[in-house]
């Protein structure tokens, strides 16, 4: 079967095909979203005032990222990195030959100056993520997908990035589950593409359960 598609303006392939479990999917997301906003919105505020009180600046972090279709949109975080980010981050690769190896095999850092003490805790437990529920909500992700990426990271999808395309990017996915900063980059891509051949509303579900423990395990974590 052949897909009508027409270019975009990120250069990238645009899918005229709805998401990867349509309304279904769509539906429990939303509904997921709003009652665990709910659940949360005290532990929310309590983050928040902490983030203030110990590194005066900007709560929330909105970074570019793709989504689907190859639509931008601003992944939301809690601002777990100093201020200056973006040119501590230049500062430190220049002077650091390794990390700059580190940074572009994986686009992390296992021990990124940039993080704040408090942030490393986010970081640590996953709750710096918490805001992208409003992001689901927006329809900019879902609870379960591909590991939202940058324009940069599109070239080492290759042509795995139709895959990437046809889905939402998720707070959780199959990446996160299965070893997370332990996973090189190639790996991480193979998931991305296995997650959106085989979906289901059942391997959502696995996928959450498994995320609970992950988070709690801390396993992977970076």
């Amino acid at each position: 079967m052949t897909i009508a598609q027409s270019e975009t303006r990120t250069g990238l392939v645009r899918s005229r095909f709805s998401p990867v479990g349509g309304v279904r999917k769509r539906a429990f997301d939303v509904t997921a979203a709003a009652i665990l906003l709910f659940i949360f919105a005290p532990l929310l505020v309590l983050i928040a005032l902490t983030i203030c009180v110990t590194d005066r600046g900007t709560v929330f972090y909105g970074h570019g990222r793709l989504g689907y279709d190859g639509r931008r949109f601003k992944c939301l975080k809690f601002r777990s990195m100093v201020q200056d980010a973006d040119a501590a981050l230049e500062r430190h690769l220049s002077a650091n030959p390794a990390a700059r190896a580190e940074w572009e095999a994986t686009q992390k850092l296992r021990n990124d100056p940039r993080v704040t003490p408090i942030g490393r805790f986010l970081r640590d437990t996953s709750l710096d993520e918490l805001p992208q529920l409003i992001n689901v909500l927006l329809g900019d992700m879902s609870l379960v997908g591909p590991r939202p990426i940058v324009q940069a990271e599109v070239e080492r999808y290759r042509h795995r990035i139709d895959d990437y395309l046809r889905t939402r990017p998720g707070i959780t996915g199959l990446w996160q589950v299965s070893g997370r900063s332990d996973v090189d980059y190639d790996r991480r891509v193979l998931l991305d593409s296995q997650y959106v051949a085989s979906w289901s509303f059942t391997a959502d579900f696995i996928i959450l359960l498994r995320t609970v423990k992950v988070v709690f395990s801390r396993e992977g974590s970076c």
